[in-house]
């Protein structure tokens, strides 16, 4: 009697559980595409790595964040035609842009071009900012247009770095580091600025 029970209760256990599996794999991201918003966290994170990797430069990240925010302003103007809403025109639209930018990422990340900071103090705050951004972005607390102007500017410290050491056999006198540590200390205040303002990334 006492088997007889328990295989009814597996049955039963079989019979509710089975459809509900089912219905969960129809529900596969085959059948459901990321949404519009899905696909711009999707992006900004495949950034943020980038950034933290050092695979992605200050210049690319700069000009794929103003990509970004660009298509941000195109879906905000598409929603204010429409309501609020996007067409089934706009959505393509915006998808096929987000497939260049996801291609773009692609390529930046996989090209020669990487972020060196260096072992010295200098170079361990460039990191520093770096990954402060790369979490700004990630979690949302910067939007593109922000990210974008940061990494302009982080990448006009590089440069400037860079024509230091040049000057000075490869190395920087103690006056060029107080001067790229002034700039770091108003760089490192516009992150926190940006981050902490009421504007999200998505």
């Amino acid at each position: 009697m006492k088997i007889k029970r328990i295989l009814l209760c597996n049955m039963l256990l079989a019979a509710v559980c089975v459809p509900a599996v089912w219905a969960q794999s129809d529900n596969s991201a085959a059948d459901h595409p990321a949404t519009i918003q899905q696909r711009k966290k999707n992006q900004q994170d495949r950034i943020a790595n980038g950034i933290q990797s050092g695979q992605l430069t200050a210049g690319e990240t700069k000009n794929l964040e103003k990509k970004e925010a660009n298509l941000n302003k195109e879906e905000h103007q598409m929603r204010a035609a429409d309501n609020g809403k996007l067409t089934s025109a706009d959505r393509a639209k915006l998808n096929q842009q987000q497939n260049g930018l996801s291609k773009q990422i692609y390529q930046d990340k996989h090209n020669a071009a990487v972020a060196h900071y260096g072992n010295n103090r200098v170079g361990q705050r460039r990191e520093n900012q770096q990954d402060r951004i790369a979490q700004g972005i990630r979690s949302g607390q910067l939007t593109p247009g922000e990210a974008s102007k940061l990494e302009n500017k982080e990448q006009g410290l590089n440069r400037e770095v860079k024509g230091m050491r040049q000057e000075n056999g490869g190395k920087l006198s103690k006056a060029d580091r107080a001067v790229v540590n002034q700039q770091q200390n108003k760089l490192s205040k516009q992150i926190y600025k940006d981050k902490h303002n009421d504007r999200r990334g998505y």
